[in-house]
């Protein structure tokens, strides 16, 4: 007889306005969870931040949402933040010059332990992030944005 029970999974989602006003909710909303969860809001309170940024900056549709899915799986969180511009697909380099902008997925990469794309429905895409809630036994293993698949851990993915 096995005495230990499963480990439940927990998971949270919402969909807000892609504007400002809801990016700074996405992150506000997901440090929350975290506090109910009892689980730290750090590094992940900044990707959030940042994918959600992301959302309403470069994959806003006027009149559609984004998304924001929070899960926990053993000891590992998950970030996804999903809009309606899968025709735009991010990638993590710095800008030329002096520019204000596009250090985001930078900073995703170097918080997240993995990060990627996943393409939903037409015309939706994911951007996922996962910390491990351990993180001083985390195995850094940052990849690169791609297009297709998840990773074997949330292999049942859906995109709304």
């Amino acid at each position: 007889m096995n005495d230990e029970s499963p480990t439940p999974i927990r998971n949270f989602s919402v969909q807000l306005s892609p504007t400002p006003r809801g990016a700074r909710l996405a992150r506000v909303l997901a440090t929350e969870q975290l506090h109910a969860w009892e689980l730290p809001s750090h590094p992940a309170e900044h990707i959030v931040a940042e994918l959600a940024a992301n959302a309403v900056t470069h994959g806003r549709v006027p009149g559609r949402d984004f998304r924001l899915t929070l899960y926990v799986v053993a000891d590992t969180l998950r970030i996804e933040v999903t809009d309606t511009r899968g025709d735009r697909m991010p990638c993590a380099e710095l800008p030329d010059g002096d520019g204000e902008s596009g250090r985001g997925l930078v900073l995703v990469d170097a918080l997240a332990d993995k990060w990627g794309v996943a393409p939903g429905l037409s015309p939706r895409k994911t951007v996922w992030a996962e910390i491990r809630l351990d993180r001083s036994t985390a195995n850094r293993a940052p990849v690169e944005p791609r297009s297709g698949g998840t990773d074997r851990l949330f292999s049942q993915q859906t995109t709304r």
